[in-house]
């Protein structure tokens, strides 16, 4: 059975691997020329999504090419002194496993490991979809038309899959009153794997250095009541945007934004989450971001994606092709997920944006507090809102298997070729 994915970040090349796995046939278009080979932001894989990939055989890889910083200086706007905080001691309070790494570098990793064996079509788009009782046909930007048993958006919060099969981004999005900007750009502070953060109220800035990183990034977080009136695809209007926000703030931002009009690649957005009371419709479903996605850097959407790709091409497997049952027990199986991380981010974007001094003031403490403490006083204490707090180490990875055989998909397969 021949399945057409769309996007080639982190949930498309994941749903081709276990969908080859499984022995479907798999097709990913990605509209980008090639695969992302470096940059972007900094990205999470916690547990289930870590035990994932170590069933891929790209753990080491991830582990390689990992990207997190040993500690974090936490400064409060107006204040010299900043407090230091242990990231990995931290982090240990929230999950039991987990590593930070490039989003880019991630991409890279999935992408490699599933070139050899999955058609990859790259700086093409979906233009059309036309679905019929026994399959959809396809038409491309660039390329001829095709047809396929299936077609699975992965192509992101901004989905032309969900566009054309589901309508307007603006159905399904509620904005969480807030935006999110990255950037690289020359580490002129020497950091060594060392963040630095200097939050202020309903604003934060930081600049950071990692692991296998030769450059830095800045990363921006913003209040703002009102969704900027900018699209996605309008980077100067975006840079605009971000300038205005943190006009008089001070402290780094100055010398950053001399890089804004050099940097080489700019990642903004809004952080706003989809909710959809079904991510599947005929012979179409969406997957990662592109259905569920909670909100860019506040719920765990990375993990979440990779979690989803895997379901769902195990519940394909399970049902022996059958999208109906596949697609319904794929929403069902990770419904859960879906709405804890939702309700995550709803609270994670008010504690990662304080505000108020008074609540700067406590974000700080409370980190020094956590990170200082024995880890396992800090997981007890995690634990107490371990639903809320340790959502992700909560889900539990079902280890599916392929109920197709061979000659089945070959002769699936032919209808199509």
């Amino acid at each position: 059975m021949k399945i057409l994915i769309s996007g080639a970040s982190v949930a498309g090349p994941v749903l081709a691997y276990w969908l080859r796995r499984h022995g479907f046939t798999p097709v990913v278009v990605e509209r980008s020329p090639g695969p992302r080979r470096t940059g972007g932001h900094a990205v999470d894989l916690f547990r289930p999504a870590m035990e994932i990939v170590e069933r891929m055989g790209v753990l080491d890889a991830i582990h390689e090419r990992s990207t997190g910083a040993d500690r974090m200086t936490m400064l409060r706007s107006g204040h010299r002194a900043g407090v230091v905080i242990d990231i990995e001691r931290l982090m240990a309070a929230f999950s039991d496993r987990h590593v930070e790494i490039m989003r880019g570098e991630l991409s890279e990793i999935f992408v490699d490991a599933t070139h050899h064996d999955v058609e990859y079509m790259f700086g093409d788009s979906i233009a059309s979809i036309a679905e019929d009782k026994d399959g959809v046909d396809v038409t491309f930007d660039r390329g001829v038309s095709r047809r396929f048993d299936m077609v699975i958006g992965a192509d992101g919060l901004h989905s032309n899959v969900r566009r054309l099969v589901f309508g307007e981004e603006r159905q399904f999005s509620t904005y969480l009153g807030a935006c999110l900007a990255v950037l690289p750009l020359p580490n002129y502070l020497g950091l060594v794997n060392h963040t630095i953060m200097c939050t202020a109220p309903g604003r934060v800035a930081a600049l950071y250095n990692a692991r296998n990183m030769d450059d830095a990034r800045a990363a921006f977080l913003w209040r703002s009541p009102r969704l900027p009136d900018v699209h996605h695809r309008d980077i100067n209007g975006q840079k605009q945007v971000l300038r205005k926000a943190f006009s008089g703030f001070g402290w780094e931002t100055p010398r950053i934004f001399d890089e804004l009009d050099r940097t080489p690649t700019f990642y903004f957005d809004t952080i706003t989450q989809l909710q959809m009371d079904t991510w599947s419709r005929g012979r179409v479903s969406l997957v990662g971001d592109a259905g569920y996605c909670p909100g860019p850097a506040v719920g765990g959407s990375t993990s979440l994606a990779v979690v989803g790709a895997y379901v769902l091409a195990g519940e394909l497997a399970a049902a022996g092709g059958d999208h109906i049952r596949a697609f319904r027990a794929y929403e069902a199986s990770i419904f859960d997920y879906v709405r804890a991380s939702r309700a995550f981010a709803l609270r994670n974007v008010h504690h990662l944006i304080p505000n108020s001094r008074f609540a700067v003031w406590m974000q700080v403490q409370a980190m020094r507090l956590l990170s200082r403490m024995p880890t396992r006083w800090a997981r007890a204490i995690t634990n107490v809102g371990r639903k809320q707090l340790r959502l992700h180490d909560e889900v539990a990875i079902e280890n599916y298997a392929s109920t197709l055989s061979s000659s089945t998909v070959e002769a699936r397969t032919a209808t199509y070729s």
